[in-house]
């Protein structure tokens, strides 16, 4: 059975965005424990976790077909949202390998790859699309390799190139960043890309995993969960537009909350690439609305418990100041203070 696309929703305009009982009850949700801080916390990212989100090396779900077309949308107004420097053409054509073949391979309904040597030929099925092209030359495609794969992907994807025991940030495709530019970014050191997070430098997190992604085996590839929160499900949050989205943040009213507030969460995955030795950079963002986590008791719970003990320094950093007091309030009539188990699953089956 395939996937229900959902085709008409928004992340802009009227916003209408929503998940299915399904999609609230896949979401990746974040906290396995009462309390949050930075940390390493990288895993194997094997196939299987607490949620299906989890199922495959690179997730398609019911807002699939929207998310490309805002994405479309983005590069149409800024096409600098995908870079690429010159010397990493090789891991494009890496990382339109392995996306092909992960997609054809798990969703083989809706999309199918054939090989003939260096001629392929690439179906994708909810885009309407059936390419031919030769491997490895880049003007037999519409255009560059990288941009054109991940045109089809929902998240964000970085290259990190790696040389003289350093990470550096040479190519994206990034239209649904958490307040963050590439165009700014392109070029920097691993440590430089991350200076901005506060108390993350001072415990060490980005020496130990800067050390553990110089690492990093190809056929071995790892992830981790990152979070923030949005107003409104938008999925362009970037600085470059910060006029469009930042007043939201005074919009929110103890009346409004639940609809408004979003959880934004980031499944962060990241592969070493065969030929060229590069890293990719997965950053998939999926949204659930403050009113669809409290229809599951154990993610309200810790939620409320989760941003009541939150430092000041991360809630300033992710943007929250403004409305967290209005979450906590509204979910803490809910939480009985009961021990919840740890680990993310929802421990529901239905909604």
């Amino acid at each position: 059975m395939g996937i229900p696309f959902k085709t008409d929703e928004t992340f802009r305009g009227d916003f209408s965005y929503r998940n299915s009982d399904a999609g609230v009850l896949r979401f990746p949700f974040p906290f396995g424990e009462d309390r949050y801080m930075y940390s390493v916390n990288i895993e194997p990212h094997v196939r299987g976790g607490p949620t299906p989100a989890f199922a495959h090396p690179f997730d398609v779900d019911e807002h699939y077909v929207a998310e490309c077309r805002e994405r479309a949308l983005v590069l149409d107004d800024d096409p600098k949202r995908c870079l690429v420097l010159p010397h990493m053409m090789p891991a494009q054509w890496d990382t339109l390998e392995i996306i092909m073949e992960s997609f054809a391979t798990d969703y083989p309904e809706h999309f199918s790859l054939t090989r003939d040597g260096p001629n392929w030929r690439w179906i994708n099925r909810p885009l309407g699309i059936d390419q031919s092209f030769v491997f490895g030359d880049a003007s037999t495609l519409p255009c560059e390799p990288f941009e054109y794969v991940t045109r089809q992907a929902q998240g964000d994807f970085t290259l990190q190139d790696q040389r003289d025991d350093n990470l550096y940030v040479d190519g994206g495709m990034v239209t649904t960043q958490a307040d963050w530019s590439l165009e700014f970014d392109v070029g920097m050191s691993f440590h430089e890309w991350h200076g901005p997070v506060p108390l993350a430098h001072e415990i060490g997190v980005f020496d130990r995993a800067l050390q553990f992604l110089l690492r990093l085996q190809y056929g071995r590839p790892v992830r981790r969960l990152n979070w923030t929160m949005t107003v409104n499900p938008r999925l362009d949050t970037s600085p470059e537009n910060y006029p469009d989205w930042g007043p939201d943040r005074t919009t929110v009213t103890p009346e409004n909350v639940a609809q408004k507030v979003h959880l934004r969460v980031e499944l962060q995955t990241l592969f070493r690439l065969p030929r060229s030795n590069a890293i990719l950079f997965g950053i998939r963002c999926y949204l659930i609305s403050l009113q669809d986590i409290e229809r599951v008791v154990k993610w309200r719970n810790r939620l409320h418990r989760v941003l009541a003990t939150l430092p000041p320094e991360l809630s300033e950093y992710k943007g929250l100041t403004r409305y967290k007091n209005l979450i906590i309030a509204r979910l803490a009539p809910m939480d009985d203070g009961a021990p919840l188990s740890l680990g993310i699953q929802p421990e529901q089956n239905s909604l």
